[in-house]
């Protein structure tokens, strides 16, 4: 074939146009929203999920194809050492990653409130990593709990690219599951999907890379920590934690179904005990159903709550001598059934006259449900996380001790992409059902009596209003009758299943998955089961592991697990459109819909009939996603001072129980989760005379510290810390140390972070 030549005016036509394309797409990108390229994730394995990669194999130096289908780097596979396999239990490996991201310039995740960004720390996040595998080395399962407020599919996606690249098939899309604590007061941006990126105001890649890598080295640390070890489960009611916040939906119920249960909340808490073959302690995972929301949507400060204060109690009393974050102890406190379920045990009552409003729409009479709030058993949201916190990690600390009933048996696991807006549900034998392009109703804007909405919306809506109809279809466009048919009663507020701009507004495709352990089955829902939906569940599968042979199973709903499809409640208790029901976005048979799909999973596992299952559509992963609102600019020191300079100092002497406090010249703290090259944000030391050295006995994951940020004009800020100083403090000298990160910005070149450090004067802390 004769070579292609271009004349001159080809030749200047197609630079022409290659040019146009540059301008246009560099438009585009400063409209915050470019066009919406996919990337479908290829998956690591085949179509069935038993294949395993020997951790014997040595691998040399390849290049991988990613999930996404396009080429990584080359990478090489270390030489792993052999198992030990002469013995009865399973390889266990914990291990903790700090995940924490930004914590400034973003909006906390959970409550959707326009202006609740975070301004500093009260303590850090972090993923929490269990490796199990059966003594041959073969067959393993992966269990991650993150201090976050779910798990994205966008996470979950580059996770699984990022381990594929480095162990090949050993940990994949069926056998890993990340599991999110579902805390309120994490930092938000690390999501694909529209809804969801317009509540983050805009997608963080810092935040997005930070929580990734943190996952992936959590699970890094576990993989390397792996050893002989038994796991032993059990037991227990906690008492006093919790109440349902949508009773009147609950007693849409059937009575007789209603009556089988003591209670409208699931108390149980089921622990797993992790220890080598010496029985010392590796690590424990405990599940239990509670919203972690004790701290309530004026909290700034980027925390774990209730959940993950019991898991900061747990590692400190076994990680003796270590700072939080650091030991060998792992503890995770993960997520269940927790959809209806509130930690404000004192109930809802109209703030502004004190009468209770517990009524089926949540409202008071003068000021409607705005008013209608409920409280923590403490004196404010703090003292609240910590009463809740404390007594879930003495009961899970209880129940460790006593556990006695061995887990064993093989490891097996099974996955499914399921598109969910498009699932034949069988009712019964003769009558059939369908699930619904995702849609949330009117209710959903009400939010809840643990953090109320700011339009007045009102939940139980099963009607919808003609002001916000014509606002909605002004501007969005009208929803289908289909939409709207489907979903009743639910008046639709937002048809997110119709709506594309600039990425579709809510997952279609879901990850339905299984992982077994012996006579424990850990089923990973993508969203919040109501208390009545998860005893549904169980009791289901349960079931269908015992029809085909696997009796007496225990039945796991791990919660917010993969990808983040908000509520499933049961079919009664969407009928009357409390919030939970008006964000069960597939509509009113998506509990059915799941029930089905995992009994599919339980029985393949059952009958060992997993390679046959299809792997389902694939998920989407959208390479361009609309940018922060809040845009980076660089620090600035008031004329005459540096950066960490003291401009409050401490005072000379404090006494156990004050409260110790240095003001420095600050930085925006985002720039800290772009260059980690400090892994706090302050330390408080002791001075010891002995070895005539500064030793560290808090840093920004201690629950005594705090870290405030305020942001000022123009670059100026100031940073704040705060040592709430305990009983138990020692009394001597001490200091607080402040430690941080400036972006430097000089005209035409680009941006640097530079670290600073600064250190309080030295003060005295007496007993008396």
């Amino acid at each position: 074939m004769a070579k292609r030549t271009f004349s001159t005016l080809e030749t200047f036509l197609i630079f022409l146009l290659v040019m146009m394309t540059a301008i246009t797409v560099a438009l585009l990108s400063l409209l915050f929203i470019t066009s919406g390229t996919i990337e479908n994730h290829k998956d690591s394995g085949g179509h069935g999920f038993s294949t395993t990669q020997s951790p014997l194999a040595t691998e040399g130096s390849t290049a991988t194809q990613g999930l996404n289908g396009t080429q990584t780097s080359p990478v090489t596979h270390t030489t792993e050492p052999p198992l030990f396999q002469n013995f009865s239990g399973y390889h266990i490996g914990v291990g903790r990653a700090d995940c924490t991201g930004q914590v400034s310039d973003i909006n906390l995740m959970g409550y959707s409130k326009t202006g609740q960004n975070a301004r500093g720390v009260l303590t850090r996040l972090y993923s929490r990593a269990f490796i199990l595998a059966e003594p041959d080395g073969s067959n393993r399962t992966v269990f991650v709990s993150i201090d976050i407020g779910m798990v994205s599919q966008r996470l979950r996606l580059e996770v699984l690219n990022r381990l594929q690249s480095k162990y090949g098939s050993l940990y994949r899309r069926d056998n890993v599951i990340l599991s999110g604590i579902h805390t309120h007061s994490g930092p938000a941006g690390y999501f694909q999907y529209t809804v969801f990126v317009i509540a983050s105001e805009g997608f963080s890649n810092r935040t997005f890379e930070y929580m990734v890598t943190g996952v992936v080295k959590s699970i890094e640390i576990a993989h390397r920590n792996m050893k002989p070890g038994k796991i032993f489960m059990n037991k227990g009611n906690v008492d006093g934690v919790q109440i349902n916040r949508s009773p009147y939906s609950y007693l849409q119920n059937p009575q007789s179904e209603r009556e089988r249960y003591s209670s409208n909340i699931d108390k149980e808490m089921l622990v797993l005990k992790m220890v080598d073959l010496n029985g010392d302690d590796l690590g424990v995972i405990s599940w239990f159903a509670i919203h972690p929301v004790s701290m309530n949507n004026t909290n700034h400060l980027v925390n774990s709550d209730n959940m993950g204060y019991a898991a900061y109690l747990f590692e400190q009393e076994k990680n003796k001598g270590y700072l939080p974050g650091e030991g060998p102890f792992v503890a995770a406190f993960a997520s269940s059934n927790l959809g209806d379920v509130s930690p404000n045990v004192l109930g809802p009552h109209c703030i502004n006259t004190g009468e209770s409003c517990d009524n089926a729409n949540s409202t008071c009479p003068i000021g409607g449900p705005s008013m209608c709030i409920a409280q923590g058993p403490g004196r404010d949201m703090l003292d609240s996380t910590q009463i809740i916190g404390r007594t879930i990690y003495q009961r899970a600390k209880e129940l460790y001790a006593s556990a006695s009933q061995e887990v064993i048996g093989p490891l097996a696991s099974a996955h499914q992409w399921v598109n969910m807006s498009d699932v034949t549900v069988w009712l019964n034998s003769t009558h059939t059902a369908k699930t619904c392009k995702p849609a949330l109703g009117y209710s959903f804007a009400a939010g809840t009596i643990d953090g109320v909405g700011s339009l007045n919306f009102t939940q139980g809506k099963t009607e919808g209003d003609p002001f916000w109809d014509t606002i909605r279809d002004q501007i969005l466009g009208k929803p289908s009758e289909e939409i709207k048919e489907c979903h009743k009663p639910k008046p639709v507020l937002l048809h997110t299943g119709e709506l594309s701009k600039p990425h579709p507004w809510h997952p279609d495709i879901v990850d339905v998955q299984i992982i077994t352990l012996g006579s424990l089955a850990i089923a990973a829902i993508p969203g919040e089961f109501t208390t009545m939906s998860g005893r549904r569940f169980r009791e289901t599968i349960q079931t269908e592991f015992a029809t085909y042979g696997m009796q007496n199973m225990t039945i796991i709903t791990s919660g917010l697990c993969n990808v983040y499809t908000h509520y499933v409640t049961t079919y009664e208790e969407y009928q009357v459109q409390r919030y939970e029901a008006a964000s069960t976005i597939y509509g009113p048979h998506t509990l059915s819909a799941y029930i089905q799909l995992f009994r599919g999973l339980a029985k393949a596992i059952a009958t060992d009939t997993v390679a046959n299952l299809s792997r389902g559509p694939e998920p989407p992963f959208f390479k361009q996603l609309i940018i922060p609102l809040i845009p980076n600019i660089a620090d600035r020191a008031p004329i005459g001072r540096t950066f960490g300079e003291v401009l409050q100092p401490a005072k000379p002497e404090y006494r156990v129980g004050e409260v110790a406090e240095v003001v420095f010249v600050g930085a925006n703290p985002k720039n800290s989760a772009e260059n980690q090259t400090h892994q706090t944000f302050l330390t408080v030391e002791k001075y010891e005379a002995t070895s005539a050295s500064w030793q560290i006995v808090c840093n920004d994951a201690s629950w005594e510290t705090r870290f405030y940020w305020h942001k000022g004009l123009l670059g100026l800020s100031n940073a704040t810390i705060e040592w709430y100083i305990p009983d138990t403090a020692q009394p001597g000298i001490y200091r607080i140390r402040y430690f941080g990160h400036n972006r430097k910005q000089e005209i035409l070149k680009p941006a640097v972070i530079l670290s600073f450090e600064g250190t309080s004067s030295a003060f005295e802390v007496v007993t008396t």
